[in-house]
This record gives structure tokens, sequence and C-alpha cells, in this order.
């Protein structure tokens, strides 16, 4: 998982409006010195069929034959082409915003990415290097599900320029893979997983834990044969009720938070002793490992983002700006192809940039060095001194005389109430 996210339907009746760069390049408050590196996120929004706890903007793709369930939708009725088609004519219209900028790090997300072809996706990846300068040591991740695993599919992906694959395996247990709603099972969430090994350097399993009648022991059990087929990375999300979702309408009993915190303090335990040090609050990694993408997320780097309700983040020498794509994949392909891509285009108030800055350095175990604060907001250091000190005496960071910054083990337990003191008056 590594989505930013999305916002709800209600999104703009008309395309918002075409600005052009001297737009974001006019004088400002801000004062950035220099801009961040910069990420694509690429999001392909299809999946066979909605997991009921997800939020992110994904959609059962049904066949159009009569009487054809989302289940057995084959991934060559998903419209590669056209999607791609419409990827490319946003791509070009965002490129005068990013102009001479080099690439560290692409991300295709989801959905489920691995519907597509590999022929697709090779298209897809071709396009993007025609038409973008990627650093030679671009990071290329990709996520995929087991359900959608074939033989030889993952290495044709890598042969078509993906050099990291991110697996939603989730659980390694039927029963909890069937109240997930997930359509993979145990055995292939296993060979996937040994399919990924064989063809990529790096890769990532995610797992979620606190699952519907999920006990301590069934916890330890998946994290311990996930940790067993040793993956250089993983990440591991606590299952949260998001609004919209089938699980709010209808919420399992999941485990109480007492036992939730037993839980994550067994997974600490268990991925230190197989080597895999901690650096984000969710995400676990062996030395050289850590996923570039995210971390510029949470570095609060540079991000654009295509595809049917993708975010961008930008920066410019005196603002930063977010936008956000249609959402409805169908509106989304038919707009973007006309030119007009972005629902949202929004500066983000200077008010407001020291709690979206801490939103993300703070979940990084290493935090923030204070020039870095000033270097990717564009503000001075006492637009966060109050809060620091607030954070401090509540014993939720500690600070180097140096000006470094990090969340001390109290800080990470309760992330959301450090989070919160850099709120906006």
């Amino acid at each position: 998982m590594a989505h930013i996210p999305i916002v709800p339907d209600s999104e703009a009746a008309q395309p918002a409006v075409v600005r052009d760069i001297q737009h974001y390049m006019r004088g400002g408050l801000l004062q950035l010195q220099s801009l961040p590196p910069l990420s694509l996120y690429v999001h392909l929004p299809w999946c066979i069929r909605k997991c009921p706890y997800c939020d992110f903007n994904s959609h059962e793709y049904r066949s159009a034959a009569a009487g054809a369930d989302a289940a057995h939708a084959a991934p060559g009725e998903v419209p590669e082409q056209r999607y791609i088609d419409a990827l490319m004519a946003d791509l070009e219209a965002a490129l005068p915003l990013i102009w001479g900028r080099s690439v560290h790090s692409i991300f295709i997300g989801g959905g489920t990415p691995s519907l597509f072809s590999p022929q697709a996706i090779d298209r897809l990846v071709g396009d993007i290097r025609a038409r973008m300068r990627l650093e030679a040591d671009c990071e290329i991740t990709m996520e995929a599900n087991p359900g959608t695993f074939e033989k030889d599919r993952f290495r044709a992906f890598r042969a078509a320029g993906i050099t990291r694959l991110s697996i939603g395996v989730q659980s390694f247990n039927d029963r909890h893979l069937k109240a997930l709603g997930r359509v993979h099972d145990r055995a292939q969430a296993l060979a996937a997983v040994q399919e990924a090994a064989e063809a990529f350097d790096t890769f990532n399993l995610d797992i979620m834990y606190a699952l519907p009648g999920q006990t301590l022991a069934e916890l330890e059990e998946d994290v311990g044969l996930a940790l067993s087929l040793r993956p250089p990375h993983i990440s591991i999300y606590h299952l949260t009720i998001e609004p919209n979702t089938y699980f709010a309408k209808y919420p399992p009993a999941i485990p109480e938070d007492d036992q939730a915190y037993a839980m994550l303090d067994r997974i600490t335990e268990m991925t230190g002793q197989a080597g895999l040090a901690r650096y984000e609050i969710s995400a676990y990694a062996q030395a050289g490992h850590q996923c570039f993408h995210n971390t510029n997320y949470w570095q609060f780097g540079d991000y654009l983002g295509i595809g049917a309700g993708a975010h961008s983040k930008l920066s410019f020498a005196h603002r930063v700006v977010r936008q956000v794509r249609f959402r409805d994949p169908a509106r989304y392909m038919e707009n973007a192809l006309a030119g007009h891509a972005v629902a949202q285009d929004e500066e983000v108030r200077r008010a407001d940039l020291p709690f979206e800055y801490m939103l993300n350095a703070l979940r990084l175990r290493a935090g923030f060095e204070l020039k870095d604060f000033t270097e990717r907001t564009g503000l001075p250091i006492t637009a966060i001194s109050k809060a620091l000190e607030k954070a401090e005496a509540k014993g939720l960071i500690e600070r180097s005389l140096g000006g470094h910054v990090r969340p001390t083990e109290r800080g990470f337990d309760f992330l959301s109430d450090l989070q919160e003191l850099f709120l906006a008056d």
C-alpha cells in the first residue's frame, strides 16, 4: 500500500481551470531555495472484486459479455490501450509543470495493476521513458495481487522494466482472507511470493493485522510465515474501518485496542529478530531495501500523479500545489484525452504547511532535520517552534543540538496526537 488518499466522489463538475507555468511561477510568500526529489505515481483503477475494507479509488471490472460476473473478468478485458493513451495525454499536459526535473521513482498502484498484461505494462513504462528523464537507478514499483498471478507473469513484468514488486498478500490464513474479501487463497499467496523472489532482487509483502476474529497466535503464525519467505521489505498495516466502505456499513468484530497493541509489539519483535528494521510506522526492511518512492512521500518530496483519482503534490519557488485527477475511470479517460484530466488544483495554504509536513515526516523512525523542514516548505523554523516545544514537553519527540527531530517511542505510539500539535490554529 502506497497510495495517497483519494478524495470522495464529489469531484468538480467541470475540469479545473487550465493554468500555464507562469501562474505557478509568480511571486508569493514562500521561499523555496531548491526543489525536492520528484516521483511519478500511476493509478490503474480496476480490480476483479472490491475488498470490503478498501477506500482507494478502485472499481470492479465487469465483462461486457452478458451475465458475466466480475470474478470472471479476464485481464485482457480491461481497456488497456485506451487507458494508457489517456495516461500519456495526462502526462504530456503536465510536463510543463515539471520541465527539466528528473524522476527518481515510479509507483504503479491501483486497483490491481497486475490485471494489465505484461505487454501493456511494457508499453506504459516505455511511453513514460520516452517523455520523462529517469534517474539511472530509478525505482519502478508495481502492485500485484496473488489472485491475478499466472506462471511466468512476474518475470514478464520484470522484463517490461519493473524493478520492484509489491504483493498484496494481507494474510496467509484462508479464513481471514475470506473475511477480507480477497480473491486469492493461501496456496496462491505462497506461489506468488516464491515467483516474486525468483524474479526480483527486491520486493514487498503487504500484511494486515487486527483482522476479524484474529488471535495473537494467528497473527504470530501469519507474520512468522511471511518472514520465513525472507522478503527484503514488508509493510504491515492495522486493519482500519474507513468511511464509505462495506466494512463501515457492516462493521466486523475486530480485536480490541489492547490486543491490537500487543500484536504490534509482537510484530516489531519478530521483524527485528528477522533482520528487518522498522524505518517507518508500518514499514520494515533489510538494509538497502527501503522503498524510495514511499520515503519520498514521507520526506515531503514531490510527486506527479496521473490516472483516475490520482493526487499530485508539486513545489515551485513560491508555492506548493496539490492536484487531483477525475476519479471515475470513464470520465477520466474522456477528459484526459481532451487535455483536461485535472479536476482540482489548489495551492496549499501557508498555515497548513507545518501540519502537512509533519503528517508525513513524523511517520519516519529517523525523523527529520530542521533544515529539511525549511527546504521543503519554504517556511522559517519559527513556524513550528511552539509546537515542537509542546511535543517535547509531552515526551513525544527528541531534539538534538544539531537540529534533528525524531519521534520517541511514546510519540510513535500516539502519532496522531503528535501530528495534531502542528495543526493551524
